[in-house]
């Protein structure tokens, strides 16, 4: 089995463009989408948890429109 230093990264890593796909690179990169859907994810929580601590704007919304 090979060893390596704990600073270098796996092949798969640098998969996307020769890049660390963790890096924090602005424009339309690959990293970029797997940060977006990070954040989204990290957003979505948040609101679920917003919702169940009973400050729900959609559940207010829809019942001011009647449903």
């Amino acid at each position: 089995m090979e060893t390596r230093p704990t600073t270098d990264l796996s092949a798969v890593a640098k998969a996307y463009n020769g890049i660390d796909r963790n890096a924090f690179l602005f424009g339309w990169t690959p990293q970029a989408e797997i940060w977006n859907g990070r954040l989204a994810a990290i957003g979505f929580l948040a609101y679920l948890l917003w919702d169940l601590a009973g400050f729900s704007v959609l559940r207010d919304v829809l019942h001011i429109i009647g449903y």
